[in-house]
């Protein structure tokens, strides 16, 4: 009853705002594109949208397909491109899916060596996802889930591969550069650079300032890691990230790092996996090869 040139059609419409762009982008006439709809509603007696003018609004019936488009279809244009690559003699594509900002700078090592391990395997890296990693990993949007916060649901598994402390980043002109770790009260009074996450997805938030109701004088956000420590280096902010990558910089910036707590915040980061992948050697290979590189650095 439901074809894929059905949710192709909703899917397409959703993206460019009206039945006449759907129909260009889909290499139809917009005839076609509503008698297809239309014999939809026929044969299953379920009305898809209304008509407002030049516009369509979706009923009910129709948002739920239209829900199922944007899950369904990935997977079929998944399954479209692994036959390609098994017709052209390629082993495909491997897609890596990022919770993580800092995550993108270790992700770098792993890459270089496993494009040469396996010249047959494109890698594709993705950092925004419509409804979050593990949505995109349970629809097949992605291949691999790296995260530094795992959760556990069935069917996925997660393996550790980089052990790490998340530390505080400050000038080494700043007052608390020569302390050996900092509390909560401390911060009260610092600017707090970060990247642009909810705080509650944020360690420096969740493991110190949250449990002692404290907050920063000001919390900024900023995108991109070489200005939000030249920031710090600046004197304009401190910041939280990952002990190993504010060594890479330190060796060009004048910044230092503070431990956060007495105990410090130790973290991971984590490699999620569908476990029926496991058994696809592409993917299996990356998981060791990223163990590999973490163990020897």
């Amino acid at each position: 009853m439901i074809e894929r040139v059905h949710l192709n059609i909703l899917r397409q419409i959703e993206r460019d705002g009206s039945l006449t762009a759907a129909a260009r982008s889909l290499y139809l006439t917009q005839s076609a594109l509503s008698h297809a709809i239309k014999k939809l509603e026929q044969n299953s007696g379920a009305q898809i949208w209304e008509r407002e003018g030049r516009r369509v609004q979706l009923t009910p019936a129709g948002q739920h397909l239209l829900n199922a488009a944007e899950r369904l279809l990935p997977q079929l244009e998944r399954v479209d491109a692994v036959l390609a690559d098994y017709a052209s003699g390629e082993q495909g594509a491997l897609r890596i899916g990022m919770e993580c900002h800092p995550c993108y700078q270790w992700l770098l090592r792993v890459v270089e060596p496993y494009l040469k391990a396996w010249p047959g395997v494109d890698v594709d890296v993705i950092q925004q996802f419509r409804f979050g990693g593990m949505a995109a990993l349970f629809n097949h949007d992605i291949d691999i889930l790296v995260t530094p916060d795992p959760l556990e649901k069935p069917g996925v598994i997660f393996e550790p591969v980089f052990d790490y402390e998340q530390v505080l980043v400050v000038g080494i002109e700043h007052p608390l550069a020569e302390r050996e770790w900092v509390e909560a009260g401390d911060l009260t009074s610092q600017v707090l650079l970060s990247y642009p996450v909810d705080p509650t997805r944020l360690d420096i938030f969740t493991e110190l300032l949250g449990p002692a109701r404290s907050a920063p004088r000001r919390h900024k956000t900023i995108e991109s890691t070489d200005i939000m420590l030249q920031m710090v280096a600046a004197g304009r902010g401190v910041a939280a990230l990952p002990r190993w990558l504010v060594a890479e910089y330190a060796q060009q910036m004048p910044i230092t790092t503070v431990r956060l707590g007495r105990h410090g915040i130790p973290k991971q980061i984590h490699l999620g996996v569908r476990k029926p992948d496991l058994e696809q050697r592409p993917i299996a290979g990356f998981l060791e090869l990223a163990a590999s590189i973490s163990r020897s650095a």
